[in-house]
């Protein structure tokens, strides 16, 4: 149900879809996205309580389309849940958010004994450029499974710290193609020294 306010600003941010200037065209699409964000969170939220598994992953990505605080504390509950396919989802769509207060679930995820879980937690973390999150993936750089060390490498690229150039050098000779394609990567997203 839409309330009074939101009402009020759809119906004055519609007629700007068609304004001349193309930045004001963008600015209220952008608008009224976030609105019918705002509009459909207790909707995908009721569909998470009560949906099968594949409705419930399917509002988990929905969540991560609405964005914003109020999404958070859903996503780190079921980055939490037994099932792994709510978990692993989950873990992607709080990633891509990047959210600070997600950090700690996504380092959690680190943990799982699910080898998926944890590629898709080290993926995730790469959307945190801090020493912290460097900290944590630098140990799965000696995984020399094809998979872990891959995503490793990649979250450690895209973070880029440039300390990590010879970890990531050394993986130019490992055996599974996948981590010599994943290190090549990182390499070219690592920034050149000054």
């Amino acid at each position: 149900m839409e309330s009074n306010a939101t009402g009020k600003r759809r119906e004055r941010l519609v007629p700007l879809l068609k304004d001349p200037a193309g930045d004001v065209r963008e600015a209220a699409a952008a608008a009224l996205e976030r609105l019918e964000g705002i509009g459909s969170f207790a909707e995908v939220a009721e569909l998470l309580k009560k949906g099968d598994r594949g409705t419930k992953v399917k509002a988990i990505y929905a969540l991560g389309k609405i964005g914003g605080e109020r999404v958070l504390p859903p996503l780190i509950y079921c980055a939490s849940r037994p099932e792994e396919d709510i978990k692993s989802a989950a873990i992607e769509v709080l990633g891509a958010l990047g959210h600070p207060r997600a950090f700690p679930a996504l380092a959690q995820g680190l943990k799982e004994t699910s080898t998926a879980i944890r590629a898709k937690a080290i993926a995730a973390l790469g959307n945190y450029p801090t020493p912290e999150a460097t900290r944590l993936l630098i140990p799965f750089l000696d995984a020399g499974d094809g998979l872990l060390d891959a995503e490793a490498a990649l979250a450690l690229g895209r973070i880029g710290d440039p300390d990590q150039e010879e970890r990531l050098l050394a993986l130019l000779d490992s055996p599974h193609p996948q981590t010599r394609k994943a290190a090549a990567t990182a390499l070219g997203l690592l920034p050149l020294p000054e």
